[in-house]
């Protein structure tokens, strides 16, 4: 029997939802093995089983991947009321089960709801897109919808970019760069849409610029915390979205860590490649975070669909799986024994087979064509 290319993920993503429901109301157990679920379990099956998820077959389509994807996205916005309130102590749980509810709700918004809001904005269906980019509202990360489409995707692995780590940057360093850059460049990129749709007449005029539905909402969303659990569901609510926000931009920063392109002498950069991010071929976090570690055929494809993701073994891959990897990004010292050499071998290799491809363009002196070959 053919198993559907989706069942990986569902099964991966689903799980923890009635866990997390059942632990927001009565903790305990419920909430503990919520938590396990999202760290301890997908740690060891990564490593019981660390070899990647065959990819769906080429230009197939998926709707149960956008359905499923949706489905993630309509319990992200119901969760995120209820894991407000847990974690505030509206429904009744003690000091420890509230800290077990920040961190198992704070790692499903971090990990699951982010990646999958990645995919949605990348969808071209309306409805699919407005899911996404609500999800990032939600976690006051709004303006990520633009900045990932606008000016990642455009000048990934180069200093344009302000989510790429060039080498020797701490994580620490980087988040509020990224955060920062990420906030006012995706502003002005939108500026500059609207401006071009003014000058070629399409009416820039009647169309708002995304920030202020990425502002207004993510104040409503606030006030909406403060009148239903007042300066406690602020506070709850605050910390979730600065910790599902903190893993978001860690994920920028373990799958570019120095794999910056080449600038060319005249100011351009050379074409992105598969050698400027790095990818994890571990299946079961994987699933959990529909396929965003494989992250160099991403960048190729962007809108192809998560379960058809590629991962060919010559692309640059972590040692460890990307929750783990943010683990050891959170010790400098460590990350770079771990990560420098590693990125300086794969720059060689892409260097030195940048050079074998201009040596064998190169004609070869004296040499003459032969005839031409009739190919009809």
């Amino acid at each position: 029997m053919t198993r559907h290319p989706v069942t990986p993920f569902a099964f991966a993503t689903l799980i923890p939802l009635p866990l997390l429901v059942l632990g927001a109301l009565w903790g305990g157990v419920w909430i503990a093995a919520a938590v396990l679920y999202l760290t301890l379990f997908a740690l060891a099956l990564d490593q019981v089983l660390a070899v990647a998820d065959r990819a769906g077959a080429e230009g197939s389509e998926f709707p149960a991947a956008d359905g499923l994807s949706a489905v993630l996205a309509l319990a992200h916005l119901a969760l995120v009321p209820l894991g407000v309130a847990a974690v505030a102590g509206a429904t009744g749980l003690g000091m420890g089960e509230r800290v077990a509810a920040f961190f198992g709700f704070g790692l499903f918004f971090g990990q699951m709801s982010n990646s999958n809001a990645h995919e949605l904005i990348h969808r071209g269906q309306r409805g699919l897109f407005s899911l996404g980019q609500w999800v990032y509202i939600s976690l006051l990360y709004g303006h990520h919808t633009t900045a990932h489409r606008l000016l990642h995707h455009r000048h990934v692995a180069t200093p344009l970019d302000p989510n790429f780590p060039p080498k020797g940057m701490t994580f620490f360093r980087y988040f509020p760069r990224a955060w920062a850059g990420s906030f006012v460049q995706g502003f002005r990129a939108e500026q500059a849409r609207l401006a071009a749709r003014r000058d070629d007449g399409r009416g820039a005029k009647r169309r708002l610029n995304p920030y202020v539905i990425y502002v207004a909402g993510a104040a409503g969303f606030i006030a909406l915390a403060y009148a239903t659990l007042g300066w406690p569901g602020v506070a709850a609510y605050l910390g979730l979205a600065f910790y599902a926000q903190t893993q978001l931009v860690m994920s920028d920063y373990l799958q570019h860590y120095g794999l910056g392109r080449q600038q060319r002498p005249d100011g351009s950069y050379e074409a992105m490649g598969p050698q400027h991010s790095w990818n994890t071929p571990h299946w079961f976090s994987s699933a959990m975070m529909v396929n965003a570690p494989r992250h160099s055929d991403h960048h190729a494809n962007p809108q192809r669909p998560y379960p058809a993701l590629r991962l060919p073994a010559d692309q640059p891959m972590l040692p460890l799986s990307l929750p783990a990897m943010g683990i050891v990004a959170l010790v400098p010292p460590l990350w770079r024994r771990m990560m420098d050499r590693r990125v300086d071998r794969v720059l060689a290799r892409a260097a030195a087979a940048a050079t074998v491809a201009v040596s064998a363009a190169v004609p070869i002196a004296g040499a003459t064509e032969g005839p031409a070959h009739n190919t009809v």
